[in-house]
């Protein structure tokens, strides 16, 4: 009877566990993809939905397609549209989705290794940054949409 106790409790431990892995992970991400490139193409960009259970900010990403991953803004300055790494991150109010989206926040990948073509899947990974400096990593493997996916909509 020993034998099956043991096997019992390290299921349950297993189960506990993960439970627990489960209930650390603060950041979900709905939706990801990125935009297709051209042959010699350097740059595209992530989009996705990004929701943060008791807030934080996106600090950092990083992806083995890039040399350089940062989140980025584009705004209007007057009458230009511009676009600016965000250096402090992207800010994640608990509980409410915030939209990485053409035209708007976004995860640039820059001095791309490779082209990226409709159908891949793109290993990415965030860093977001909760109360008290703790760091949670979310590791994505993203899709790859055709080049002309979800054209830029521009904001008058």
């Amino acid at each position: 009877m020993k034998k099956p106790v043991s096997i019992l409790a390290a299921v349950s431990a297993a189960v506990a566990a993960f439970t627990s892995l489960s209930a650390l992970a603060q950041t979900t991400v709905a939706e990801p993809w990125i935009r297709g490139t051209v042959p010699q193409q350097q740059a595209t960009g992530m989009f996705a939905h990004i929701t943060s259970a008791k807030g934080g900010r996106l600090v950092s990403a990083s992806s083995p397609v890039a040399g350089v991953v940062e989140v980025h803004e584009m705004a209007m300055e007057g009458n230009v549209m511009k676009m600016r790494a965000l250096t402090t991150g992207l800010e994640l109010p608990a509980g409410k989705s915030v939209a990485l989206q053409p035209g708007g926040y976004h995860v640039m990948l820059m001095d791309l290794k490779q082209q990226l073509k409709a159908g891949d899947a793109v290993p990415v990974t965030l860093v977001i940054e909760g109360a008290g400096k703790v760091r949670e990593t979310v590791e994505l493997k993203v899709p790859v949409k055709a080049i002309n996916a979800a054209p830029m909509q521009h904001k008058h």
